[in-house]
Formats: structure tokens, C-alpha cells, sequence
């Protein structure tokens, strides 16, 4: 399966980056096949390297603002023009979608495939590593829109939250 994460490209607390790298060993060991933005900074990097190390394949997505920061050793690269296009490639790479920790850039990311989602124009599977509640509020927003009738599709349909890493892929490979 090829499963793209969106997640920080910063270094992260420990409380963070243990459950990510657990994913990634999950990830890799499980045959999976990583897409990812392609970086080899902060949380990006630690799971680019225990997905390669347990195995798995390296997609890696970057754009040229950022092809300084760009992951050597991935098994493909491919470097896109704007922050839009890198987005679109990497929906269209994958099979599932993977959230774990993140800043603006993966809240506009998960944002973005739950709208196209919410339209129909994908069925892929997201799932969101809800490590620490650390995506308590958009939960918390996501469950509000539900109740009052701001998502055309029941929200169960649209996302899944776990704290446990293994429970990504019972979910993930429920719907393979």
C-alpha cells in the first residue's frame, strides 16, 4: 500500500517523535510503501529513515523551494513547482492517507484531502496519529461540524482518529 503522511518538518519532543518512529518501523515492516514530502528534516527525516530501515520504500514529494532539504537516498524523488502541485501528487501517490504531528503546513494539507473528500472525489482512507491529543481541537471542530450539519457525509465516513500507531493499519488495512 502506498501510504502518504503529512507531518512536521521540524524536530519534535520525544513525546512525538517515539510514536512516529514506532509508525514508521509498522510502516516499513509491513511491506508499505512511504509518500511523504520528501524531506530529510525533523519528523519527516526520523520517518523517512525507520521506514528505510525496517525495510519499506521511500516516495518522497518535495518542491524546488524546499529541494535543499530534500531526502537522499528515497527510491524516487520527484520535485513539483509550488506547495499545489506537491499536494496533488501526493493524494494522487497514495492509497491511504497518514496525519501525524503537525503545523499550518499539514493542517492545510488533511484539510484539503477531507474537502476533496467530503465532494467525492477520492475514498481513500485518512487516518489521523492523534499522539498526546495533540488534534483534540480539530477533532473537537470536525465533530461540531457533523452535529450541525456542515459536512454532507457522515464524519466517520470522512476521518478516523487513534493514539495508537498499530491501530493505523488495522483501520488502513481494513479497507485494502
Amino acid at each position: 500500500m502506498n501510504i502518504t503522511v503529512f507531518c512536521s518538518a521540524f524536530s519534535l519532543d520525544e513525546r512525538y517523535t517515539e510514536p512516529a518512529a514506532e509508525f514508521a518501523r509498522l510502516l516499513g515492516g509491513r511491506g508499505h510503501t512511504l509518500v511523504w514530502g520528501g524531506s530529510h528534516a525533523g519528523l519527516m527525516g526520523l520517518l523517512a529513515d525507520g521506514v528505510k530501515e525496517a525495510g519499506g520504500r521511500l516516495v518522497g514529494v518535495s518542491v524546488e523551494m524546499l529541494a535543499h532539504k530534500a531526502y537522499e537516498g528515497a527510491d524516487e524523488l520527484v520535485t513539483t513547482r509550488d506547495l499545489a502541485e506537491r499536494k496533488a501528487q501526493l493524494l494522487e501517490r497514495a492509497d491511504a492517507v497518514v496525519v501525524l504531528v503537525g503545523g499550518l503546513g499539514t493542517l492545510d494539507e488533511v484539510t484539503e484531502v477531507l474537502e476533496l473528500k467530503k465532494h467525492a472525489l477520492h475514498d481513500k482512507p485518512v487516518v489521523v496519529l492523534d499522539t498526546d491529543g495533540f488534534y483534540e481541537g480539530l477533532r473537537l471542530q470536525l465533530r461540531r461540524m457533523d452535529q450541525e450539519g456542515f459536512l454532507p457525509r457522515p464524519l466517520a465516513d470522512l476521518i478516523t482518529f487513534t493514539a495508537d500507531p498499530a491501530e493505523v493499519f488495522t483501520h488502513l488495512e481494513a479497507r485494502a
